[in-house]
């Protein structure tokens, strides 16, 4: 069974930069999406964006801030986090929607 490790969390500053990775175990096939969510302190779970093998899609709040890539020989995805907001502050986590795996997640926090 694929496993998801998320890395790269940590403490921002607004206006500031963070880059998550995500490394999958073994190799996952490049047509699989993959994706990242995030989790706020008392919020729901939500998308934060997608990537199949020719598109990507973000939720509002993140377009042209944070955008979602991955590198195959690697099998790791990004998501590059730029312009950070406090709001940003949660809990990332990365998923394989194929086979409903989940990464452990990394805290992101970000201060004003």
């Amino acid at each position: 069974q694929v496993q998801l490790v998320e890395s790269g969390g940590g403490l921002g500053q607004a206006g500031g930069s963070l880059r998550l990775s995500c490394a999958a175990s073994r190799s996952i096939f490049e047509s699989m999406t993959m994706a990242w969510y995030r989790q706020a302190p008392g919020k729901q779970r939500e998308l934060v964006a997608t990537i199949t093998s020719s598109s990507t899609n973000y939720v509002d709040s993140v377009k042209g801030r944070f955008p979602i890539s991955r590198d195959n020989a690697k099998n790791t995805v990004y998501l590059q986090m730029n312009s950070l907001k406090p709001e940003d502050t949660a809990v990332y986590y990365c998923n394989l929607p194929s086979f409903s795996i989940w990464g452990q997640g990394t805290l992101v926090t970000v201060s004003s």
